[in-house]
């Protein structure tokens, strides 16, 4: 049982990812992670669940470095990612690099390929196995690249030379390596089966966007394309034979990008997301589309749908497609019928992810988290709207948690709908009104829709604290002009939705209005630090990996073009720069603030948090400044996770419950 009193239970959960089934439908795995026995890392292993519900999970894999990414081969054995070490390597041959291995449905698990970069993606069907792995530019995969990348370690050469932009990508460096594309016979991965799907590609492959064709013919990727230096790049869909040769384009239009590629059964078509960049004057905006490999048509698919479509699946019989978004603070899953255009939403409640489909089109599996629950796998019927999925044995189970969740709403000033959900711990009453946090969600386009390992309200919930998860706008789930009301316009409607929710909540009796925080990660960072800037209502403000001069964010960002695109240039396009930058209105600070930064992070460079702790110590503010040197945008290892966690309740406790403050033991 779960205690959330106590970070060191809260950290020992189990933690569910990824689904991986049959091709008979009769076998379910997870990747299930724990604490490391030093308490430093996490561990995954590979689970199998048994889809009817009847048995208990069992193990399958066990691996100090942890296992990965399963994908069912043809004949039934596992495939997945692991940097254990290979027991039949000689001395200081096994790299501490993603392996492929492979798990026969009878036996023990064994090494399959372990290239000098590792494996990134992994897919198979029909004969092939399809997986991504990095070499250097101008080289041939395998012994030239290994080459290569032995005579610059000896040479003592980390340097990166960059002709194109991106540079970065949240919290790693692109290159000298680059994605390549990679095809080998499933049943003889070698060195020499190995056929390179991506030459002509240079570093413009895109290694979260691949797809593998059910009869293992046909390869489907993304791939970046020049527009101009002002506006960077898009990413069209290119479809290559797994066999060899050429590339050719088959979803490729200005001003949209595709993501997201799954094949049709009859390997002739691909459903994927096209996604229509953001300008200044319209947000970014996705449908779902169906691209022949022709490349003669992308016809939308549902092009009444409101709300932002994602992950989609196609079912084995190739009548529907599912497809998972955001909508009212849950992410259901939705049912998309080919031949009528029908939308059904087949949950009623949760977020769900992990889509997979029964052999016979009519059992869905999924991972199903809510805001009070961790992910779990489900089942249900592939038709039918608004279904209570059933939950499959499995670990991460938690019985309760320490309070209660409900909705709150209200209607602001131009007539849009604002609703949050609203935490309250045990024991909360008229009687015993208890302090308030703001934790405001990232993003910006975005929703609190489901359960977070890193944001826990539950966490803050057994230590008093009620917690409001509101969605301004901006965010997810409303439809296009909930999202549209606060495009460039952050420190306005962002800003007014979240001051009127909170109003609503400090409104209840059960809530003490006197004492009351904001905190905010990413974009909820940059609302945190704008909210300091336009009121004193609260106690204490918390500001994690936060925008605060958007003018030098703008620039120094992993991907700059993405919000200039909203923002504007800050050279011939200041003012909502100018309108929207929190630094410019330190001076206006009073409330005391909590600055959290990770040096790796590169999504909002470190220079953010450097730049906002000294202009708070300069205008006199009450500040303090928790630097992570090793972390990145989310501060993953238990280790400082732990600190992050005992830093907030220090820094609330002084000043929200006029405690001593107590600086955390390790600090």
């Amino acid at each position: 049982m779960t205690d959330f009193a106590s970070f060191e239970s809260y950290n020992a959960t189990p933690r569910l990812a990824s689904l991986a089934l049959s091709p008979d439908g009769t076998r379910l795995v997870t990747v299930v992670s724990t604490l490391a026995p030093d308490g430093k890392t996490w561990q995954g292993a590979l689970w199998e669940v048994d889809p009817t519900g009847e048995r208990e999970a069992v193990r399958l894999t066990r691996s100090a470095k942890g296992d990965s990414s399963p994908v069912f081969a043809p004949d039934g054995s596992l495939l997945f990612l692991s940097a254990r070490p290979d027991p039949l390597a000689k001395p200081g041959e096994s790299k501490e690099k993603k392996a492929l291995w492979r798990l026969p449905v009878r036996g023990e698990a064994a090494e399959v390929l372990r290239p000098g970069s590792g494996v990134g993606q992994l897919r198979a069907a029909g004969e092939t196995v399809l997986f991504t792995s990095s070499a250097y530019r101008f080289t041939e995969f395998g012994d030239d690249d290994n080459a290569k990348r032995k005579a610059r370690e000896d040479a003592g050469v980390t340097a990166i030379l960059h002709e194109s932009y991106p540079i970065r990508y949240w919290d790693a460096d692109l290159g000298p390596a680059y994605p390549r594309l990679l095809a080998a016979p499933v049943e003889d991965v070698t060195a020499e089966t190995i056929t390179d799907l991506s030459q002509d590609s240079e570093n413009r492959l895109s290694d979260e966007d691949v797809a593998l064709s059910p009869d293992g013919k046909w390869a489907v990727y993304g791939h970046a394309v020049d527009v101009s230096a002002s506006y960077g790049r898009r990413t069209e869909l290119r479809v290559v034979a797994t066999s060899g040769g050429a590339s050719r384009a088959i979803a490729s239009e200005e001003g949209f990008s595709f993501h997201g590629a799954t094949f049709t059964p009859d390997s002739s078509a691909v459903i994927a997301i096209r996604f229509r960049e953001s300008t200044p004057d319209s947000p970014h905006r996705r449908d779902l589309v169906r691209i022949e490999l022709t490349g003669d048509s992308v016809t939308p698919l549902a092009p009444g749908f409101q709300e932002e479509p994602d992950h989609p699946v196609v079912s084995p019989d190739g009548l529907a497609v599912f497809f998972t978004a955001s909508h009212l603070g849950h992410q259901p899953l939705w049912r998309l019928d080919l031949g009528t255009g029908e939308i059904t939403k087949l949950t009623i409640s949760g977020y769900y992810s992990d889509l997979v489909v029964s052999p016979d089109s009519k059992t869905l599996y999924a991972l199903r988290n809510s805001v009070d629950h961790p992910p779990q796998p489900v089942r249900f019927a592939a038709t039918g709207a608004d279904q209570d999925p059933e939950r499959l044995r499995a670990p991460g189970a938690i019985p309760s948690v320490p309070g209660t969740l409900t909705e709150i709403s209200t209607v602001v000033a131009d007539g849009r709908t604002v609703r949050s959900w609203l935490v309250l711990p045990e024991g909360a009453s008229a009687d015993s009104p208890v302090p308030l946090v703001l934790w405001v969600h990232g993003g910006p386009v975005m929703s609190w829709n489901g359960w977070t390992w890193r944001w826990n309200p539950w966490l803050m919930a057994a230590r008093g604290y009620a917690i409001l998860l509101p969605d301004p706008a901006l965010s997810t789930g409303y439809g296009p002009d909930f999202i549209k009301a606060g495009w460039g316009r952050w420190g306005a409607e962002p800003y007014t939705d979240l001051m009127a929710i909170t109003d609503v909540a400090v409104e209840r009796a059960d809530i003490d209005a006197s004492r009351t925080a904001a905190m905010g990660g990413s974009f909820g960072g940059y609302m945190a630090n704008w909210i300091a800037t336009q009121t004193d209502r609260f106690r204490a403000i918390v500001t994690h990996a936060s925008l605060w001069h958007l003018d030098a964010f703008s620039g120094a960002t992993d991907s700059s073009y993405f919000w200039m695109r909203e923002m504007g240039d800050p050279l011939t396009q200041p003012e909502r720069i100018l309108a929207n930058s929190p630094h410019l209105r330190v001076a206006d600070i009073k409330t005391p603030m909590l600055v959290i930064h990770g040096d790796k992070d590169y999504r909002v460079p470190i220079g953010e948090g450097h730049r906002l702790y000294f202009d708070l110590v300069r205008h006199g503010v009450n500040a303090k400044y928790l630097y992570y040197p090793t972390e990145n945008h989310w501060i993953l290892t238990p280790g400082n996770s732990r600190i992050w966690y005992e830093t907030v309740w220090a820094f609330l406790a002084e000043h929200v419950l006029d405690q001593d403050w107590e600086r955390p033991e390790l600090l």
